[in-house]
């Protein structure tokens, strides 16, 4: 019996990364789920994946940025599967690593209208359907820069202490609807965002240890996903405002103790291969 058997998921930009990961782990779990991105071709084929390993799974292309899209995937999934119980906002985007006057303000608002307002569609449309039911499970997904200021990730930083504040006062408020409200943060997870990113020119030597921190820190996509699929389980009912966290410091710890290791005995090291692009600053 799986720990989520009944329950019907819809989770926001899962197509790869830890979104499939999440996605994959609610299937194993027994969940029903509805996934999303931005174009139909990697949802189908995100689909696909998850139905030949036996998951009962649907999809729709969908912008979380434009809230009539988050509405239709809300409608699509009652539709498919006659209610929606877990509401999973996984969806995010980044600018270049560098200060924020380098990059565009049209680069600052796509992370603004993904990361902020795609939270917001997605809570309001939960919220829709869960505050009648007295029931449901919302999860937002922060990251680096909720507990405080990031220098040169400004735009994406800025954007997950945004998530963290209106998550906690979203439960605060609706703290008796019988509605589990969470925060989610991952800790650092190695996928294509954390490997492949854009660098502003003349700012690459801010990343010199970046790749001995993926080794020491970096976790694969499966570890947060079994934390999410305890955050939308039983072992959440009755609770809200929780921030439920996949980083350790025993597991930081230990990637530490393994890198010393490494270093004394003249191991090779073991790191992500990680994609840096250099790109012009803004004029």
């Amino acid at each position: 019996m799986g720990k989520l058997d009944g329950k019907v998921a819809v989770v926001t930009g899962s197509t790869r990364g830890i979104g499939l990961a999440i996605a994959e782990a609610y299937v194993r779990e027994g969940a029903e789920l509805v996934i999303s991105s931005r174009t139909q071709g990697a949802v189908d084929e995100a689909v696909k994946h998850l139905r030949e390993a036996g998951g009962k799974a649907a999809g729709l292309a969908c912008d979380v940025s434009h809230q009539e899209q988050v509405q239709a995937l809300a409608d699509f999934a009652v539709q498919n599967f006659g209610k929606v119980d877990i509401w999973f906002n996984n969806a995010g985007l980044e600018t270049a690593y560098g200060p924020t006057m380098s990059y565009s303000a049209e680069d600052f608002n796509k992370v603004v209208q993904t990361n902020i307002m795609g939270v917001y569609y997605g809570s309001r449309a939960a919220l829709q359907l869960f505050l009648p039911r007295h029931s449901g499970k919302l999860i937002n997904m922060v990251g680096k820069g909720y507990k405080g200021p990031e220098p040169y990730q400004n735009a994406y930083a800025s954007s997950k202490a945004w998530v963290f504040s209106f998550t906690k006062a979203l439960a605060r408020e609706y703290a008796d609807s019988g509605v589990g409200i969470f925060n989610f943060s991952p800790g650092l997870v190695v996928t294509d965002m954390l490997t492949h990113f854009d660098v502003i020119e003349g700012h690459e030597h801010r990343l010199r240890v970046f790749p001995t921190v993926v080794r020491v820190l970096g976790r694969k996509p499966e570890y947060p996903a079994s934390r999410a699929v305890w955050a939308a389980s039983s072992a959440t009912d009755g609770k809200t405002g929780l921030l439920i966290n996949s980083f350790s410091y025993h597991m930081a710890l230990a990637g530490m103790v393994k890198e010393v290791i490494r270093l004394i005995t003249r191991q090779p090291a073991e790191t992500p291969e990680i994609h840096m692009r250099s790109v012009p600053p803004v004029k």
